[in-house]
C-alpha cells in the first residue's frame, strides 16, 4: 500500500553518456570520498599536519579498503560464488555490486597504517582527524543503496516506508505488491549525520586525542549499525542465528570502548604533535635541518649588490697599483 509520505525508489540508476554508463551509486561514493578528504585535510592542517599528506592516506586506504570490502562480502556471502551452478570468477566482478562497509574499514585501516609510516603522521592522529569526514562519506554513500533499490529493511506500515518494485530480486517471496519496507539507508544516513553533530560537540568540549575520538566513532557507528542491520532482510551469513554484520557492529562497539580506555590510560597528556617521533611537517624540515649557520653558511644569499660593490673595490685597487707615481693628482682642498 502506497502511503502519502512513502519514499519512492528512484527510476534512474545510472547516466548513459555514449558508450559509458555512470551509476549513481558510484557517484555517491566518489562524492563522499572527496568530501571526507577535503574535510580531513583541513582538520589535519589545523593541528599542524601537512594537508597534502591526506592524498597518500586516501590512495592507500581506498585501494585496500575496496579489496577488504569485497573480500568481506564474498566471505559472508559464500554461497553466491561457490557451489553448484556458481561461477567463482564472479568474485572479481565488482561492477555487479557486493561490498561491505566493515571490510572497507578493516582494509582502509591497513592502508592508513602504511600511509602513516610513509608520511610520518601518527595513525591515531589521522584517525581522529578523519572521524567527521568518514561519517559524512558513509551518509552520502548510503544514498547509493537507495538508487540501487537494495539493502532495505523488513515490511513496515510506517508513513515513510520505502517503495520497492515486486520484480526486484530482493523482494521477499510471499509479500503482496505494494508492500512498504524500512528505508534502512535513510536511517543510517541520518544516524551518521547526527553523529557528526554529537561527536564534534564532544570534541569541542573535551578535546579527545590519541585515538580516543576515533574510539567514540566506533561506538557511535556500531550502535547505529546494530539497529539497521537487525532490520534488513537481504541474505547474510548467520552465526548462532545472528547476522554477521550485526555481530561485526557489536564488535565495533566493544572495540571502541576498549580502545578508548586503553588510549586514555596510555596517553594522559596533551598531543603536541600529529607526527611520529623524529618526523615533522615537510615545511619545517628545511628550516630545522639548515639551522646550523656554520654548516650551511654557503647557502645564504648575500645579494648581487654586495658582490658588485666588492668587484668595484677590487678594480679600483688594481688600477691604483698600476698607475705611475707622476700621474697621481695632488689632493685639492675646497
Amino acid at each position: 500500500m502506497i502511503l502519502p509520505l512513502s519514499i519512492p525508489s528512484p527510476e534512474l540508476q545510472y547516466l548513459q553518456l555514449g558508450p559509458f554508463r555512470i551509476y549513481f551509486y558510484a557517484l555517491c561514493i566518489i562524492v563522499g570520498i572527496i568530501a571526507a578528504g577535503i574535510w580531513t585535510a583541513r582538520r589535519l592542517g589545523r593541528r599542524g599536519g601537512e594537508r597534502g599528506a591526506v592524498f597518500d592516506f586516501l590512495v592507500w586506504s581506498l585501494v585496500l579498503g575496496i579489496l577488504g570490502a569485497r573480500l568481506y562480502h564474498v566471505v559472508t556471502h559464500w554461497g553466491d560464488y561457490f557451489g553448484p551452478g556458481k561461477n567463482p570468477l564472479e568474485i572479481f566482478a565488482f561492477w555487479n555490486g557486493g561490498i561491505a562497509i566493515f571490510g572497507a574499514l578493516i582494509g582502509g585501516a591497513v592502508g592508513v597504517l602504511i600511509a602513516s609510516r610513509i608520511t610520518g603522521i601518527r595513525f591515531w592522529s589521522f584517525a581522529d582527524a578523519l572521524v567527521p569526514g568518514l561519517l559524512l562519506a558513509q551518509a552520502v554513500g548510503r544514498l547509493g543503496n537507495w538508487f540501487n533499490h537494495e539493502l532495505f529493511g523488513g515490511p513496515t506500515t510506517l508513513p515513510w516506508g520505502l517503495e520497492i518494485e515486486s520484480t526486484n530480486a530482493a523482494f521477499p517471496i510471499g509479500l503482496p505488491e505494494g508492500t512498504l519496507f524500512h528505508p534502512t539507508f535513510l536511517y543510517e544516513a541520518l544516524w551518521n549525520l547526527l553523529g557528526i553533530v554529537v561527536l564534534l560537540a564532544i570534541e569541542r568540549k573535551w578535546r579527545p586525542r590519541w585515538g580516543t575520538f576515533f574510539a567514540l566513532y566506533l561506538v557511535w557507528y556500531g550502535i547505529g549499525r546494530v539497529f539497521t542491520e537487525s532490520l534488513r532482510v537481504d541474505p547474510s551469513l548467520l552465526f548462532f542465528g545472528v547476522r554477521t554484520n550485526v555481530l561485526a557492529a557489536v564488535l565495533a562497539v566493544v572495540a571502541g570502548i576498549v580502545l578508548f580506555v586503553l588510549r586514555r590510560r596510555r596517553h594522559v597528556g596533551l598531543e603536541n604533535s600529529v607526527y611520529l617521533p623524529g618526523r615533522r611537517h615537510p615545511g619545517d624540515t628545511v628550516l630545522v635541518d639548515t639551522a646550523d649557520a656554520n654548516e650551511f653558511y654557503h647557502v645564504i644569499d648575500r645579494g648581487d649588490a654586495h658582490g658588485s660593490a666588492a668587484d668595484a673595490d677590487d678594480d679600483d685597487a688594481r688600477a691604483a697599483s698600476q698607475a705611475p707615481a707622476g700621474d697621481a693628482e695632488p689632493s685639492k682642498t675646497h
